[in-house]
C-alpha cells in the first residue's frame, strides 16, 4: 500500500440521523468522524446532518461526489431499523461497490460488540470518490476509522489513478 495520503487530500461527512437533524441532540458520531479524518490527514467538510430519508441523503452524497472529494464517510442510518435508509441512498450513487471493506468494518467491533454485524452499511466508489457508511455510534466510527486509515492512502491514490507500489 502507499503510505502516505496527498496533501490535498478531501473527505466529506455526512451524518443521517432525524434527532440530531432536529436538534433533539448534538451530532457526536459526526464530529469523531470529521476529528478522525484530520487526524489521519484529510481536509474535512462537514459533517452534513440529515434527517433519515433516502432521497435527502441521496442528494447530498452526490452533491458531495460532485465536489471532487477523494472520501465521503456517512454515520448513521445502517442499522434495521425502518427509517435506516443510508444504505439504499448510498447504493444508488455507487458505480462499484467494495464489499470487503464494509465487511471489515463490521468484523472490525464484533468481538466486543456483537450486534456489530447487524449493520447494513456499504463501502463502493462513484466515480474517483470511495464512499463508506459507518453506524451512527462514536464506538462504531472509531471502529470504522482504524479499519479505513491503513487503507485510505493506497485507495486514494488509485482513484487518482496511481500504480499499484511494487516491492
Amino acid at each position: 500500500m502507499s503510505g502516505r495520503l496527498p496533501d490535498d487530500a478531501r473527505a466529506v461527512v455526512v451524518t443521517a440521523s432525524n434527532r440530531a437533524s432536529a436538534g433533539v441532540y448534538e451530532d457526536r458520531s459526526g464530529q469523531v468522524l470529521a476529528e478522525g479524518l484530520r487526524a489521519l490527514g484529510f481536509t474535512v467538510e462537514g459533517p452534513h446532518v440529515r434527517p433519515d430519508d433516502a432521497a435527502e441523503l441521496e442528494m447530498v452524497l452526490l452533491q458531495a461526489i460532485g465536489s471532487g472529494a477523494d472520501v465521503v464517510v456517512t454515520t448513521g442510518g445502517t442499522g434495521l431499523s425502518p427509517t435506516d435508509v443510508t444504505p439504499e441512498a448510498t447504493r444508488r450513487v455507487l458505480d462499484r461497490e467494495a464489499p470487503g471493506i464494509a465487511e471489515a468494518v463490521r468484523r472490525y467491533g464484533e468481538s466486543e460488540v456483537p450486534t456489530a454485524v447487524l449493520s447494513r452499511g456499504l463501502a463502493g466508489t462513484a466515480g474517483r470518490t470511495l464512499v463508506v457508511n459507518l453506524p451512527g455510534s462514536t464506538g462504531g466510527v472509531r471502529d470504522g476509522l482504524a479499519v479505513l486509515g491503513p487503507l485510505l492512502p493506497h485507495v486514494v491514490s488509485q482513484l487518482r489513478g496511481g500504480d499499484h507500489p511494487r516491492p
